[in-house]
């Protein structure tokens, strides 16, 4: 649903603050008044970066093709391990306890002020801005504020890559945003096309027949995905439009294994980010500074020359990339509060340490908030759901344990590290005013959430079906 200009005028003179320009050889700012760099935002579902870029056998082969022609980051994380929290702390550049995305859209969540998405500001500066597919910051998409709804039956890739492409090849109104977001590689996935057998299942998880067949699956989602996204470049390329366009490719969170998706160790927070457009995004270059996904809305605003809003929390990226800054990051935050299940949680990650603090008092995991499949089920069937964690807090060396099993939490040589990051989240929670240091959170009026001690996530969408208000509170 289109916001009118003059209230478009209003939002950006009330809410948009000034920042000084970098200075970076005119490389870093790519547009001008009379050619503005087109955006297409391209996302997946629950991919985290297990792609051919990032040197996972995974076939990708159009991700890899972007990665090598603009800038691959490969230490960026999400604010939240959970799709709309994560999505819309990207969206907005804050966390998501500040923007009021503490669980799912689908769920009862929202923003507490769709006026923040990144489209406002750009629509004060003549953007058109298209949603093609997926979003999940909202339970109805007109409430976002873009121009145009491309209609299409499902979000997935096969029903949505006809309308983005349409929209490219047929002259599209210029500048523009184009938001196109796909299911894959979300479960469950489509029936494995490649050989179990030679696959690799992650890290985190035991190689047995089951697991490779799981792995396999997801390599098939990759496979349908990687497809979408080379048809809508494609299309880009055959309108005459990569030049002057700004691609950039990323995910929510980590993939949906035991362990990964929902949980604030790297294997959830790690996300893929790929950005391909004119000037300082070209050339294939790697970055490795750490980053978070709300570091990404200040970036494009310095890249194409519009005040950042005031409420932003994270720091353009620009000055790493023209190489005048290393990092701009000590360390960076990410949580969870609801998914299918309450499970609040915290943490902070630095180059060296990671840190994470519960906040439920739970001695064994919320199965709820991992999605079923041939993984899960085999750590069921082994004993997950009395397996002890570890908890209230975890503290992890990443350079000698990058995999993070070693809890540091109460050895000696932990003392000082551990007392830093307590002190770093702490400092956090107070200046965003996390609502969790005035006790649990409550459910958002009309929301819906799974018991912490249920197992299936599809119970949800069971309940829903038969009806049933008998869905649990927070602990």
């Amino acid at each position: 649903m289109p916001i009118d200009a003059t209230s478009r005028r209003e939002f950006l003179a009330g809410s948009a603050a000034s920042v000084a320009a970098i200075s970076m050889g005119g490389q870093a700012k790519a547009s001008s008044d009379s050619a503005k760099v087109n955006v297409l935002y391209i996302h997946s579902h629950d991919s985290g970066r297990f792609l051919k870029p990032y040197g996972y056998n995974v076939p990708t082969p159009n991700l890899a093709r972007l990665a090598r022609e603009g800038v691959l980051f490969r230490q960026m994380h999400a604010a939240a391990p959970t799709c709309s929290p994560s999505r819309a702390a990207l969206l907005t550049g804050l966390c998501p306890h500040r923007n009021g995305m503490l669980g799912l859209a689908h769920l009862g969540w929202s923003l507490n002020d769709y006026s923040q998405v990144i489209i406002h500001p750009l629509h004060a500066q003549g953007y058109h801005t298209v949603l093609a597919g997926l979003q999940h910051i909202a339970q109805d998409s007109a409430q976002i504020g873009y121009d145009e709804l491309i209609p299409h039956r499902s979000n997935h890739a096969a029903d949505v890559v006809p309308g983005a492409v349409r929209f490219l090849r047929n002259a599209p109104q210029q500048p523009f945003f184009l938001d196109v977001g796909f299911f894959e590689t979300h479960r469950a996935y489509p029936q494995p096309v490649d050989n179990p057998d030679y696959i690799q299942p992650p890290p985190l998880i035991p190689d047995t027949p089951e697991t490779r067949r799981d792995m396999a699956g997801f390599h098939a989602s990759a496979r349908v995905l990687d497809g979408a996204v080379g048809a809508v470049l494609e299309a880009l390329d055959a309108a005459g439009l990569a030049q002057n366009t700004l691609v950039i490719s990323t995910t929510d969170h980590g993939i949906a294994f035991p362990e990964m998706k929902c949980c604030l160790r790297d294997g959830g927070t790690g996300i893929s980010l790929m950005m391909r457009g004119p000037g300082i995004f070209s050339g294939g270059k790697v970055c490795d500074a750490l980053l978070s996904n709300i570091d990404v809305y200040p970036t494009l605003c310095d890249y194409l020359g519009i005040s950042q809003p005031e409420w932003l929390e994270g720091k353009s990226f620009l000055p790493i990339l023209a190489g005048t800054q290393a990092e701009i990051h000590d360390e960076i935050f990410s949580e969870v509060t609801f998914h299918a299940a309450y499970e609040p949680k915290r943490s902070v990650r630095s180059r060296r340490w990671k840190y994470i603090r519960h906040f439920d008092g739970r001695s064994t995991a919320v199965l709820a908030n991992c999605d079923d499949g041939l993984s899960k089920t085999l750590w069921i069937e082994n004993g997950w759901q009395t397996e002890p964690l570890i908890r209230q807090e975890e503290l992890y060396d990443l350079v000698f344990d990058p995999m993070e099993h070693n809890n540091l939490v109460g050895q000696k040589q932990a003392v000082a590290p551990l007392a830093e990051m307590r002190s770093k989240l702490d400092s956090w929670m107070k200046r965003t005013q996390d609502p969790l240091l005035h006790g649990p959170v409550p459910l958002v009026p009309g929301g819906r959430i799974l018991d912490p001690n249920a197992v299936d996530p599809n119970e949800l969408e069971l309940q829903r079906h038969r009806g049933s208000n008998a869905m649990a509170k927070p602990n």
